[in-house]
């Protein structure tokens, strides 16, 4: 049976993870309804098997809804843990002295196992380690190729495989774990659209992931170590899009650097035109509420009038107790953010200067002429999805419809800031354009009667990269006599 969802009045996307939650067919459907544009499969947790029976069911609400749907499969990354203790946990006294060794035996309260060798190599005197998620830090005094001496300077309990951040130096280890590598490979398998990346500490890193993936997916880095602050640009232009994972940022980095960082990571990104998102700890509370704290409304705001393309729920979506509750919330506080007269004008403070291209001088041209004759869309003609990507990027003020004849460009527009993605057969004349650009917009209910709608295109038509038509049409009531897709 198929169902009708009217197209979201609001630009920003909202990108939900699943989990223990949110996995079975009923459950995904109702976050997709409840406003979720994107789904996120966190593959730190449960095994791939568990995985194929959740991508079915987000790949079923295409039949459902007869909309393209969105998936990002979210790969661990290294994860740096202490070893084991004699006594499952043992207290790190503040001011003593504790030692990171690479023996196997059981830990106490002056040593334990730091299975890691990379680390004994990098690690510097003075350089912090951060354990538990930043509640315990270590200074290092001295070091040699097996083991790492210790200052405590924030003591406390320490138990079994907790997890260590080294926020001080760039620790040479491969971004792509084995296991990452096979979870790469069968969310590539099981076509997912997105392939997110953690713990990026360089360019470089993503240039395996892009090798493995060979075109079958889009790559997204996560900013969530403080060395990729330092090549921030670099790393932007060598993706697909940006993730701002502010967990582990915020573990690594004093939380006051966070919020301008956030900051600092949307602009480039808008600037360069790479789709960003906002994540983690946006509405925390509602894990165990079914409301959230007033801080958080303002939080997730605050991602919206700074510009990002998507904001991103975790635990709340995945394991809590009202992960509808929690989309439902994030889709009412993006609407109303937007319908705040300031909000245009506090979205265009990131100034995206367009490239000495046709395709960006057109892209900039559809945003102010939509503005200047009050068009209610902009419709693009896209093959590979960069037409869209760079009018996402001037942040128009009214819908973008994707149309493209290719369902992964229609599904990983999903994540683009108003895109409305429309998976259709290609046109071959400009007459054809225009009659299919004024059907859609009418079938779609994003145009009516007497609105304008401004179309981008590429002529000759089915040639990726060559867009160089803008055009601007008024809708009449019989556009949809005789419509085909």
């Amino acid at each position: 049976m198929t169902k009708t969802i009217h197209p979201r009045s609001r630009k920003v996307r909202i990108l939900a993870t699943l989990g223990p939650a949110s996995s079975s067919p009923e459950q995904i459907a109702a976050l997709y309804e409840a406003g979720a544009d994107a789904f996120r499969i966190n593959m730190s947790h449960g095994d791939q098997q568990s995985k194929v029976a959740v991508i079915a069911a987000i790949r079923e609400l295409e039949t459902i809804y007869r909309r393209p749907t969105t998936i990002l499969a979210d790969l661990q990354g290294p994860k740096l843990r202490v070893g084991k203790f004699a006594d499952g946990k043992a207290e790190l006294v503040k001011g003593a002295t504790f030692i990171l060794d690479r023996s196997s035996e059981l830990g106490d309260a002056g040593r334990a196992e730091l299975p890691h060798r990379e680390i004994f190599a990098a690690i510097e005197p003075g350089a912090r380690l951060l354990l538990d998620d930043g509640k315990l830090v270590l200074r290092v005094t001295e070091h040699d190729a097996d083991r790492i001496v210790t200052e405590v300077i924030v003591g406390g309990w320490l138990s079994n495989n907790k997890g260590l951040n080294v926020p001080d130096v760039v620790v040479p280890m491969a971004a792509l774990t084995e296991k990452d590598r096979s979870d790469l490979a069968f969310a590539c398998d099981q076509g997912v659209d997105w392939i997110a990346l953690s713990f990026v500490q360089r360019p470089e890193d993503l240039a395996e992931a892009r090798k493995l993936i060979q075109g079958r997916a889009a790559l997204l880095a996560k900013i969530e170590k403080p060395s990729a602050i330092e090549r921030l640009e670099e790393i932007v232009e060598m993706c697909d899009g940006v993730m701002v994972a502010r967990g582990d940022l915020g573990v690594e980095l004093p939380p006051e650097t966070v919020p301008p960082l956030q900051k600092r990571i949307i602009e480039v990104s808008r600037r360069l035109g790479r789709p960003v998102v906002v994540a983690t700890q946006m509405l925390e509370s509602m894990i165990t509420s079914p409301s959230p704290t007033r801080a958080e409304v303002s939080d997730v705001a605050t991602a919206i009038y700074d510009g990002a393309d998507a904001i991103m729920l975790s635990a709340e979506s995945a394991s809590g107790s009202w992960p509808t509750e929690s989309v439902a919330m994030m889709d009412a506080i993006g609407a109303a953010v937007e319908r705040d007269p300031t909000h245009g004008d506090r979205i265009h403070f990131t100034v995206t200067r367009p490239d000495p291209t046709t395709a960006d001088a057109l892209a900039e041209a559809a945003k102010n002429i939509a503005a200047t004759v009050s068009a209610v869309a902009i419709i693009c003609f896209t093959a590979s999805g960069s037409t869209a990507r760079r009018v996402a990027r001037e942040r128009p003020g009214v819908p973008l419809m994707v149309l493209t004849p290719k369902p992964e460009t229609a599904r990983r527009s999903g994540l683009l800031w108003g895109a409305y993605p429309i998976l259709t057969k290609d046109v071959t004349s400009f007459e054809e354009m225009v009659s299919k650009s004024k059907r859609m917009a009418l079938r779609h209910g994003i145009a009516k009667a007497g609105d304008r709608v401004i179309i981008m295109a590429g002529v000759p038509f089915g040639t990726p990269g060559s867009t160089n038509v803008l055009h601007v049409v008024r809708i009449v009531g019989d556009e949809l006599n005789g419509y085909s897709s």
